[in-house]
């Protein structure tokens, strides 16, 4: 307990013996037959369904993020929406600062059920609108790998949102693996035999390298498996793998 709150860890026993529980970054099922349990999702529900929506949020240059507290359901992510909060957000984001714009969400909404908990009000919730519901799924290693034959933009949105706390976006030279921190947009040029991952120029030892439209100047990247650093990069032939 701290601040007066008990609180478990995914490996306690489950206590069913108080009127609500709320969970937070929760991945595991929960055998509760009792009480009240509040889920908070990080998606505007029924967006974004499942595993690691804000990662898909910011891949795929959503406008707004946000929280979702609702009781939990048979289906992950099905239940009855009790509140959201949200944030806008600009392009260029970085994963950090969207982490940090929904830990403000989350302290939304712990404030607004907690207040109604203490005061004995009625926490009231809506259906969610199935027709409207979208799924984002479970990511592993494979996802982590930039397709160079995505527009320039979209790879940006990309690598900003694998960073840390993640793995970091990646490619490959040969049978090397490169971990890609940071990246720029640079204007594109003609080119009359686009083949996407192919480095194009190096600027001060940063690669530039060919998408499937637009450029892409990496700015900060590591040899994960070699204990040798990736700048100054010098070797204009080269094509990196998807």
């Amino acid at each position: 307990m701290k601040n007066g709150i008990t609180f478990y860890d995914r490996l306690d026993n489950f206590s069913d013996t108080v009127p609500f529980s709320i969970v937070i970054s929760w991945r595991w099922l929960i055998n509760k037959t009792t009480g009240k349990l509040i889920v908070l999702h990080d998606s505007l529900l029924p967006k974004y369904r499942g595993f690691n929506p804000l990662v898909s949020y910011l891949i795929n240059g959503e406008k707004e993020i946000g929280v979702t507290a609702i009781f939990s359901s048979e289906n992950y992510d099905e239940g009855d929406i009790i509140v959201q909060s949200s944030r806008k957000i600009n392009y260029p984001i970085k994963i950090k600062e969207g982490i940090d714009l929904i830990s403000e969400c989350y302290v939304d909404i712990l404030l607004d059920i907690t207040h109604k908990i203490s005061k004995n009000k009625n926490i009231v919730s809506t259906k969610q609108n199935v027709d409207e519901a979208t799924y984002s799924l479970w990511r592993d290693d494979e996802d982590y790998f930039i397709d160079w034959n995505h527009d320039s933009h979209s790879i940006k949105r990309f690598v900003d949102a694998s960073g840390y706390t993640y793995k970091y976006a990646c490619t490959s030279i040969d049978s090397y693996l490169i971990r890609v921190k940071d990246v720029e947009v640079v204007g594109d040029v003609i080119i009359e035999n686009r083949v996407p991952g192919k480095i194009i120029f190096l600027k001060n030892g940063l690669p530039v390298v060919v998408c499937g439209s637009g450029l892409i100047r990496i700015r900060d990247a590591f040899y994960e498996d070699l204990k040798k650093e990736f700048f100054p990069f010098n070797k204009l032939r080269t094509k990196f793998g998807s």
